[in-house]
């Protein structure tokens, strides 16, 4: 039993932890977020198996952390309002060729990966070709490209 609580704190810690550092942070991971990726699962490792390295400790891990993202997936299909909480909402950075300062600050997007990703959608050169630039929850961005006149 200490195991499976274990797991589901580690999980909720984790999950906090990385709702709160934003979407941005998922959608492009450098190197030094492989490599912090990477000393975080082995220190959180330590933390889940304590003492117990036997396979069947590793197996109750395993179908524990499976069975929470099964079950949050199925509660956040079912319900909005918990979605919203764990997920977050598309955030509008650019409206009508004009960035939204306060947005793009929060959700820790440049100028420069606006139109990284303009280029890259629909091959836009200028931040005034684009109508809507939106990050979407899993971090994205989303380019809506302005009418030409």
């Amino acid at each position: 039993m200490t195991t499976v609580l274990r797991a589901l704190c580690v999980y909720a810690v984790l999950l906090i932890l990385f709702r709160i550092a934003g979407k941005r942070t998922l959608a492009q991971i450098t190197t030094f977020d492989l490599v912090l990726t990477l000393i975080i699962s082995e220190a959180i490792q330590q933390a889940l198996v304590d003492n117990d390295n036997s396979l069947t400790s590793a197996f109750i891990l395993v179908i524990t952390l499976v069975s929470l993202d099964i079950g949050l997936s199925f509660l956040t299909n079912r319900s909005p309002r918990l979605d919203r909480l764990l997920e977050g909402l598309p955030v509008v950075v650019l409206e009508r060729g004009t960035p939204v300062p306060e947005h793009m600050q929060r959700e820790g997007v440049t100028r420069n990966e606006i139109l990284e990703a303009a280029r890259e959608s629909h091959g836009l050169e200028r931040i005034e070709q684009v109508k809507y630039a939106v990050v979407e929850p899993n971090g994205q961005i989303t380019i809506v490209p302005a009418r030409p006149s």
